[in-house]
């Protein structure tokens, strides 16, 4: 088992605060979601995309991944958020164990991918000849994927 949990990358915490990553929707940077077999290996210190060990093409699936809808950035209380809006890829069989999302924007004049977090599905998910579907948590101070308290 080469997927080992869910980070929030390192590279991504100090990239915050040099304000490399803009979340704001429709105005902001380009995320992507990438799917990976379990001869992945992601950790804390993943810090660019790679295709090695990506998912084959399959229906709306294609490498890199697909384009993700940001949530624009908000707060409650003292816990600041973003997150994404559902991703589904059609027609697909697909295999995968985890994820990756990173950011196409920033690394567009440096050559790199930005990585912000990795995903761990746990087991396998899979689909055949149909919707492989990432659902995200609720986008709040106590689910959504990215939060700041």
């Amino acid at each position: 088992m080469a997927f080992s949990g869910n980070y929030m990358c390192t590279s991504f915490k100090q990239e915050l605060l040099t304000g490399s990553h803009n979340f704001t929707n429709s105005s902001g940077d380009t995320f992507k979601l990438a799917l990976y077999t379990n001869s992945a290996s992601f950790n804390a210190a993943t810090t660019d995309y790679t295709a090695t060990n990506e998912v084959a093409n399959s229906g709306s699936y294609a490498a890199g991944g697909g384009a993700l809808t940001n949530v624009t950035p908000t707060t409650s209380g003292t816990t600041a958020f973003t997150d994404f809006a559902d991703l589904t890829f059609t027609s697909a069989t697909i295999t995968a164990r985890g994820a990756l999302i990173y950011n196409t924007t920033t690394g567009a004049g440096s050559g790199t991918t930005d990585t912000v977090v990795v995903l761990d599905f746990g087991s396998d998910k899979s689909s055949t000849a149909g919707d492989f579907q990432i659902v995200f948590p609720t986008a709040d101070a106590t689910n959504a994927l990215i939060r700041i308290a």
